[in-house]
């Protein structure tokens, strides 16, 4: 029997449903022991919210904490800009950790672990959160995994081609999320629920996202209008903190919420940290999809209907493979005409037709077993040294 921890050392509850499901499915099995790390209590109510209970009772639930001299205090000051306390938490942890056989997790900050504080036998498997077409999911850092869960054929392709790595550093599994959050939809409470559902779902790094350029104008547009009902839920990592700082790419920018007038507006429902945001309930609501780079559009197009994206920062993004989710409808430069233009979209869904099915297939391979399944198959051979299932 193997010692497993999933950790949940996030700074909102967004990633969560990435690796929860393979948790549950592992711990149903009985075969190796399962810790659920988690480092909010925010985490841990959403982890009691998703799971079954049944199964929860076969997991142990485990806080982690800031233990050092001086860990607080230096994350207090810092985590305005950074997330300091979730980088902290490998080194005041680094004991904890090193008790299992493998860790599980869906970002890669837990590579510290490897590279600063020497847990060099400690199995890291990355389940990545999203299947999105962004640079930053496919970077070197990826190679520090010793078995990486990847959802389809397009995200292992490129993690060997741009990545480097090997085959059988990757299991093709799925996307365990659908298993646990497919159902879900959001209860309106639109005054008129028969028109249309646009989603507008911008993503928070200042270089690739459109709110910070035409935001406002797309929100704009939706008011005193009597042709869509607007779901603005943009990823939460948006409003977390008032600046918003990236890595990949590097950039700092301060963020503005909604003003008082459009949250006040009937027709726009605004969300900007709730668990729906991240939990399927808009993007299953929605008719249309109105973004930049997030990946959920992959989620919405789990049922195919009319997506549009707004290219605020002028990018040459036709032959570009960090925007190929752009082939699955119109692409648009501004916010100019923005009811017009999405009425075009619906009237020539038509046309993205094949482009978003061909997306689907890269991006997901499914099948009749859940992928929680599968994924929770490929850990169980490759920590007992089976062949994995990439």
């Amino acid at each position: 029997m193997k010692r497993i921890c999933f950790l949940f050392n996030h700074d909102q509850i967004h990633q969560l449903a990435h690796s929860l499901p393979i948790a549950l499915a592992l711990a149903e099995r009985g075969t190796h022991q399962i810790v659920l790390a988690y480092a909010k209590a925010a985490i841990r109510a959403e982890i009691e919210r998703q799971a079954n209970p049944a199964l929860l009772e076969r997991v142990e639930l485990v806080e982690l904490g800031l233990k050092r001299s001086g860990s607080q205090l230096l994350a207090s000051t810092l985590e305005r800009l950074i997330p300091a306390n979730k980088l902290l938490i490998y080194r005041d942890n680094r004991e904890f950790f090193a008790s299992f056989d493998a860790v599980v997790v869906s970002e890669k900050t837990s590579l510290l672990l490897k590279t600063h504080y020497g847990l060099d036998n400690l199995k890291l498997i990355h389940t990545r959160h999203g299947a999105g077409d962004r640079a930053i999911g496919f970077n070197k850092e990826s190679v520090g995994f010793d078995l990486v869960l990847v959802s389809g054929p397009k995200i292992r392709d490129r993690l060997i081609a741009e990545a480097g790595l090997t085959p059988e550093q990757i299991a093709l599994v799925g996307y365990p999320k659908f298993d646990l959050c497919a159902a879900n939809r959001f209860a309106d409470t639109f005054p008129a629920p028969e028109r249309p559902v646009v989603l507008y779902n911008p993503h928070p790094s200042p270089k690739l996202s459109s709110w910070f350029k035409h935001g406002a104008a797309v929100l704009h547009a939706f008011r005193n209008q009597d042709r869509y009902n607007l779901i603005f839920a943009p990823h939460v990592m948006l409003f977390e903190r008032k600046w918003v700082v990236t890595v990949d790419p590097p950039s700092l920018a301060r963020v503005m919420p909604p003003g008082p007038q459009v949250r006040a507006d009937p027709r726009i429902h605004i969300d900007t940290d709730s668990a729906a945001s991240s939990d399927m309930s808009y993007t299953n609501r929605a008719d249309i999809y109105l973004g930049d780079v997030s990946s959920q559009v992959y989620e919405f197009l789990r049922s195919p209907r009319p997506c549009l994206f707004l290219n605020s920062h002028n990018v040459d993004w036709q032959d570009d493979p960090n925007y190929l989710h752009w082939r699955a409808g119109p692409v648009l430069e501004n916010a100019d005409g923005l009811l017009d233009v999405i009425d075009a979209a619906v009237a020539s869904r038509g046309e993205y037709a094949g482009a978003q099915q061909a997306l689907i297939d890269a991006t997901f391979s499914l099948s009749d077993r859940p992928s929680a399944e599968r994924a929770a198959d490929a850990i169980s051979a490759f920590l007992e040294g089976r062949a994995t299932l990439g």
